[in-house]
């Protein structure tokens, strides 16, 4: 807890320090006013990067930062999240979105001034895939033809896998199935192109966590370069020279903070440090939507996003169905967003958010006090006599504590089970994930782009990002069938059928699909809320308003 405070404390005293010190001897001008006036954004991002390498990352606020360095072959629209030109300026399918061209642009740029060539996106491509790199994204390139194999290491030559430079601008991608989104699924970062030379300079290819993602080091290819990183204070970008479009990029820097305490990011953005928050306090959410002068800073926009618990299934007692689905049934969804998280979200019965580009799966289950008893009680555990110790993982956070705290209480009521509760900062909890040291987790899948194949391949066997432990070779089965299938309709059905056998294992529990509350001043322009939360930088700007 005090190394939470002293985090904090020090991050408000640098956003203080930055308005005084531009503010000369007799102003008192604010971060805020000093960054409208020299384009400057400054940006709550709630916790410190776990990197910057864009093929290791896998959190929403580690992503903030690298969609200000790189770039994919295409890029989002600040409005609809659909794919836009990136690196590449034009594309088209053929062999039934099976075959992909894709044309680069000629003035694409390393901020080196290296030209962006197709035989960077390959050998990044190579890179992700390789498995001593152990990439938790890896299984998003799954659709290249070989990739799987690749990644197995039942495939050792790579120019067998299905990415091809044609030449230094033309990229062609033949795939093992059809995918007519492939569009909108490389515009993620797992995609990005990455300089070789940067790469190796500082170490093997496939090797993790090396220097060349330091400020004096990083090369990348997007609208900002890297100019400083002081751990657990600031990261800071500044606009890139380089870049294709700088003609029009009117920002000439970001500051990111990485501040884990809502309550403290909310206090820096009324004291005008900030520019953006990564959220808002729940006791703050009535405050702002009843105050009118209040409102107008408020954001509360329906995110394509599901909070839920991870179960360790292969740790006791969660090797058992009957505890994992007893536990999830004796949630009490409704009470939970009502009076804890409080910010308009939905209560949550299916990994999927309803309407995910058309697709809705049924409420697999429902909240059961009656059926979770009975269940425990044939695991073995009558009113939860004789459960063993475990712990809900959360990594630091005021909200995530009092919906652990809310859950604990809900559990010690309605099933006579003790759990524990603990925290860590968010780099310590993504590893102790990885590592699968945990029994009970908490976590949130944020769509990558615009399909329920983002959540459903998420629980897969083979996806870096399923971290339960968990394996279905039926729903492995209807996963592949589904990507082979052309159908809309057809494909929908078969990943109905994969959802329920998911919540009918239950190595998650659902809590609820997001309504995102965070703040945001006047000034900031060409933010848009959007359902995946992603706000191309490329596109903001600052305007001073009274």
């Amino acid at each position: 807890m005090r190394m939470s405070f002293l985090r904090s404390f020090l991050i408000v005293a640098l956003v203080g320090g930055i308005a005084l010190g531009t503010a000369g001897c007799g102003s008192r001008e604010s971060a805020v006013e000093t960054g409208n006036r020299t384009q400057t954004l400054h940006i709550g991002n709630l916790s410190e990067p776990v990197d910057l390498d864009p093929q290791i990352i896998t959190s929403l606020q580690d992503f903030n930062i690298v969609l200000a360095l790189g770039e994919g072959l295409t890029q989002y629209d600040p409005q609809t999240c659909l794919p836009v030109p990136g690196v590449a300026e034009r594309w088209e399918s053929a062999d039934n979105a099976r075959t992909w061209t894709f044309h680069l642009r000629p003035d694409a740029r390393w901020s080196n001034g290296d030209t962006v060539t197709a035989h960077d996106f390959v050998y990044a491509f190579q890179r992700i895939l390789s498995p001593a790199f152990a990439a938790e994204y890896a299984y998003l390139l799954g659709s290249l033809q070989g990739a799987e194999n690749f990644l197995a290491g039942r495939l050792t030559d790579f120019s067998q896998v299905g990415a091809q430079a044609l030449d230094d601008h033309t990229l062609q991608l033949t795939l093992a199935y059809p995918m007519p989104f492939l569009p909108g699924v490389v515009a993620h970062s797992s995609w990005y192109p990455v300089h070789r030379a940067t790469i190796e300079k500082f170490g093997r290819m496939d090797q993790r966590g090396s220097a060349w993602t330091r400020p004096a080091n990083y090369v990348g290819n997007g609208p900002f370069i890297l100019k400083e990183w002081t751990p657990n204070q600031v990261i800071v970008v500044e606009k890139s020279p380089t870049y294709w479009d700088a003609a029009n990029v009117r920002l000439n820097a970001i500051h990111f903070y990485p501040i884990e305490s809502t309550a403290t990011e909310e206090a820096a953005f009324r004291s005008g440090q900030l520019h953006v928050t990564s959220g808002l306090p729940i006791d703050k959410i009535a405050t702002y939507k009843t105050d009118p002068s209040l409102r107008l800073l408020l954001n509360q926009e329906v995110q394509l996003a599901t909070y839920f618990y991870r179960f360790n299934v292969a740790k006791p007692p969660f090797d058992d169905i009957r505890v994992r689905r007893a536990l999830s049934m004796a949630i009490d969804r409704e009470r939970l967003v009502e009076f804890v998280t409080k910010g308009g979200q939905i209560p949550a019965y299916n990994l999927t958010p309803p309407d995910t580009a058309g697709y809705t799966a049924p409420a697999a289950f429902e909240s059961d006090l009656e059926e979770a008893r009975r269940l425990l009680a044939d695991a073995g555990y009558p009113a939860g006599a004789g459960f063993p110790k475990v712990d809900i993982l959360f990594n630091t956070s005021d909200g995530h504590r009092r919906i652990a705290e809310a859950i604990q209480q809900m559990w010690r009521t309605n099933l006579g089970i003790d759990v524990g509760l603990y925290n860590q900062e968010a780099k310590v909890y993504v590893d102790t994930m990885r590592q699968g040291d945990y029994t009970i987790g908490r976590y949130a899948w944020v769509g990558d782009y615009l399909d329920p194949s983002t959540f459903l391949e998420l629980m897969t066997t083979d996806s870096g990002n399923n971290q339960t432990n968990w394996s279905n070779p039926d729903y492995d089965r209807l996963i592949a069938a589904a990507r082979e299938t052309t159908d809309q309709q057809a494909r929908f059905d078969l990943y109905r059928q994969a959802e329920a056998i998911l919540m009918e294992e239950s190595p998650i529990a659902p809590i609820y699909f997001y309504v995102h509350s965070s703040l945001k001043q006047p000034s900031v322009q060409g933010w848009f809320g959007n359902l995946l939360d992603i706000h191309p930088y490329n596109r903001v700007y600052l305007a001073p308003t009274p």
